[in-house]
């Protein structure tokens, strides 16, 4: 399996959303007739579209919008919200700075230490507002964290950072025990971030209650030029699907896959979920919502690291409000906007009645899908020549 690269040296061919498209089913459905639900421990969400942990994405008020329009939306507890009594003051200075010393800035702001009462604060003020909690912790402050958050109402705690291994090996500091730690915690954990099928394996068996798929494929990440590593998100979807129905028939157990990073239009979404994804979680769609905290500014969690930055501030713009974006009315012609709308009527259109029905649908390999027939679109810079 594989192709050549040099003298006793394969390597596998693999995809990302571009590359290939979704082929239309024999059946098809209305859309307002098909279920994108999806669930993750005993919580059912009708979104399955979930808003990722980043700054310039998700603050308090944010995480109630989308809570209530059926989503989720998790708050990180390593970013400004945690570290500033007045998070949005500092916010505007990250908008504001120029390119050139907007790292250095974000760096300089993030060193602020981290307060634990604004982590229960934060927690409780979602509560308190009617939203669903979910929360980001990196493995290193997973234990206290997690403990905290679930003693103020958390939903939902995600541990996660840019490779996650069962195996973490480190005479530094001490290692976090994920079967121990999804065993103490009492609310689902969702584990990230990984792209191999054997990886996807181990962390299912410690009794996370879901995974996150995808390593360098956000639009604000530069951890493939950085550190060369990453696994374009088709292929990275299909190989953790494939992962999750191999343990689910030996264990019994169905463990949901989330495709985080890579999608920026509901075509994306869509194609990630027909590789195989329960849910996706994605940052710049929402970073360009008129409630969301950046400005139309959005950056990594890695970004404003002390020693080796792996991501890059971008400007996204605002472009609509939040329902906007999820359930439209779309006043955008290139798939950015009513990205519920896009699902449901992809659903429709290959026949399929569910999630679980559209991870069947047939896929083919098109690296021509996006300029097949669109030289008017790309010499006018509209719709998909954007």
């Amino acid at each position: 399996m594989g192709m050549w690269l040099g003298r006793g040296r394969k390597a596998r061919r693999c995809y990302g959303f571009d590359e290939i498209a979704l082929v239309p089913g024999l059946v098809t459905i209305n859309p307002n007739e098909v279920d994108t639900s999806w669930q993750v421990g005993k919580k059912k969400f009708r979104v399955p579209i979930i808003a990722s942990a980043m700054d310039g994405v998700v603050d308090v008020n944010f995480a109630v919008r989308m809570s209530k329009m059926g989503g989720i939306a998790c708050l990180n507890l390593e970013g400004v919200q945690t570290r500033y009594e007045n998070p949005s003051e500092v916010l505007k200075k990250i908008a504001n700075a120029s390119f050139e010393e907007s790292t250095r800035l974000l760096q300089a702001l993030y060193k602020q230490p981290i307060q634990e009462k604004l982590v229960t604060r934060r927690i409780k003020e979602i509560k308190k507002k009617g939203g669903v909690v979910c929360v980001s912790s990196i493995p290193q402050r997973a234990q206290i964290f997690g403990t905290i958050a679930q003693d103020a109402g958390c939903d939902v705690f995600i541990v996660q950072s840019t490779v996650t291994t069962v195996r973490h090996l480190s005479t530094e500091y001490k290692t976090l025990d994920f079967y121990k730690f999804c065993k103490r915690v009492k609310i689902p954990v969702i584990i990230g971030n990984c792209v191999t099928y054997q990886t996807t394996l181990e962390l299912m068996d410690t009794g996370a209650a879901a995974l996150l798929i995808g390593i360098g494929p956000g639009a604000a990440c530069t951890t493939r030029g950085v550190l060369g590593l990453g696994v374009p998100q088709v292929t990275a979807i299909c190989d953790a699907a494939a992962a999750r129905d191999f343990y689910y028939k030996k264990n019994g157990k169905y463990v949901p896959i989330i495709a985080d990073g890579g999608m920026s239009t509901g075509g994306d979404i869509c194609k990630a979920f027909a590789c195989g994804s329960d849910a996706v979680m994605v940052g710049s769609a929402f970073a360009r919502a008129k409630e969301a905290p950046g400005g139309g500014t959005h950056w990594g969690m890695a970004t404003p690291h002390a020693n080796l930055p792996r991501g890059t501030r971008i400007h996204v713009g605002t472009t609509g409000t939040l329902e906007e974006i999820l359930f439209g009315p779309a006043r955008l012609d290139d798939g950015t906007q009513n990205l519920m709308g896009a699902l449901q009527t992809c659903m429709g259109n290959v026949g399929a009645q569910s999630i679980r029905e559209l991870q069947l649908t047939e896929l083919i390999i098109a690296p021509s899908i996006r300029t097949e027939g669109k030289v008017f679109q790309q010499t006018q810079r509209v719709g998909m020549g954007k």
